[in-house]
């Protein structure tokens, strides 16, 4: 049976309501520009609450390639960037994962040079890296564009102002990397908002940075001479949560959530209440915070613009779709992040769902319960998505996977079944 094709599969017997408590994982989009901001200072960081997931391992592939010490078990990633000595992402380790952009800024700042190569990633359309590289030129970097190797050298970073045409969370996260040992002060303007940017100046003030504005839009850094490692206890992933919060919409139950602030998940948490979900909230923020929730009707019809935050996530687009068809009235999500987002929504279709696309607009019209279907996760959130969508199908559900879904979820066929899902997995 096992043949090592790298395949897992998922069985779901469907409409077994969710119910229990479960404690979501840190966050993977704050973990990574966090490991790459670590290679600004010599000595150990140690980054605590840290998911088990793909993209923490080859991104600690990465940073060993580079020269770093790195130790990752139970959940705790010590780095130690004092022997960094290579300035070289190679072509196959960028093509596995997008977020290996990230170091530009860092090794700029750090070595005065890099090589690497257009990311790659989930497959999602079009996402260039052009004000990444607009933003690093502004502060004084040379880069050449080779056929699509990326050769980027800085004897030194400047200040600079510079505004973003679009409020892009990565490029604004390798910006202010870039920015904390460059020379003068560096102004960005229409800056990403997301919690995950938020997090990381935090974590690089930490460090002896000086950041502020970071929840503005407006974010001013004034270069230092040097950075410190540091000790950091990640937030709780909200793309995780929202996910298993969908999926209790889509099968009913009554769910209990741990581990991340509700004061993140405004949007999210608002559309299932439109969606006729009973929310109870327990501490907005730190620690002991709590969200109950209980669905005891079929989702209601409502309309979703994804946007950058504090709008609703793209991420989040494609399982809240996912609960929708599944619901009880027609449902109109439009994609304003991602233009090719709609894999998944297209893929509904193998459980009777009704969506059609248009353009940027998704329609769905809900019917419960879908039938039991055979699909391959698209990507890592569509993954997701079938995954929702197989727990309110009437009969067995099929899910292949080629490791999508272990790029963002520590193991989320275990999370399932501890909230009562039927699911079985197996290896090929």
């Amino acid at each position: 049976m096992c043949g090592g094709i790298g395949l897992r599969i998922f069985k779901v017997q469907g409409l077994k309501p969710l119910h229990g408590k479960i404690k979501i994982q840190g966050a993977k989009n704050a973990v990574l520009p966090m490991m790459a901001a670590s290679l600004l200072a010599e000595g150990r960081t140690e980054i605590r609450n840290v998911p088990e997931i793909t993209d923490v391992f080859l991104m600690a592939e990465i940073v060993r390639e580079l020269g770093c010490q790195v130790e990752f078990r139970d959940n705790v990633l010590k780095i130690n960037a004092f022997g960094l000595s290579g300035t070289v992402i190679s072509e196959k380790s960028v093509g596995k994962m997008r977020s290996s952009s990230l170091l530009l800024g860092p090794l700029l700042s750090r070595a005065g040079e890099v090589t690497t190569w257009y990311p790659g990633g989930c497959v999602i359309g079009k996402r260039p890296i052009d004000y990444h590289l607009d933003v690093l030129r502004s502060m004084g970097a040379e880069i050449l564009d080779d056929g699509g190797m990326l050769i980027a050298k800085a004897k030194k970073l400047y200040g600079t102002t510079f505004r973003f045409p679009y409020p892009s969370v990565g490029a604004t996260e390798n910006a202010v990397m870039a920015a904390v040992l460059a020379s003068g002060t560096t102004k960005l303007v229409n800056c990403a908002k997301e919690p995950e940017v938020a997090e990381l100046c935090g974590f690089l003030r930490s460090m002896g940075a000086k950041i502020s504005g970071e929840r503005t839009g407006i974010i001013t850094v004034d270069g230092v001479e040097k950075l410190f490692p540091t000790n950091h206890v990640t937030a709780g992933d909200r793309i995780c949560a929202g996910t298993y919060l969908a999926a209790a919409a889509a099968s009913g139950g009554k769910i209990e959530i741990t581990g991340v602030e509700p004061v993140i998940l405004v949007e999210p948490l608002k559309s299932l209440r439109k969606m006729g979900a009973g929310i109870r909230i327990f501490g907005a923020a730190g620690p002991k915070a709590r969200i109950c929730m209980a669905m005891e009707q079929r989702p209601a019809g409502i309309e979703i613009d994804t946007g950058p935050y504090p709008g609703f996530p793209t991420d989040l687009q494609s399982v809240f779709l996912a609960a929708e068809a599944a619901g009880s009235g027609e449902s109109r999500f439009r994609e304003t992040v991602y233009e090719a987002r709609f894999e998944a929504a297209m893929r509904l279709a193998a459980f009777g769902a009704d969506v059609s696309v248009q353009k940027d607009t998704a329609i769905i019209k809900g019917r419960y319960p879908l039938l039991p279907g055979i699909a391959e996760t698209p990507d890592l959130r569509g993954g997701a998505a079938l995954l929702v969508a197989a727990l309110a199908a009437d009969g067995l559900s099929v899910i292949a996977d080629r490791g999508h879904l272990s790029r963002g979820y520590e193991d989320i066929g275990r999370d399932l079944r501890k909230l009562g899902a039927d699911i079985e997995e197996c290896e090929l």
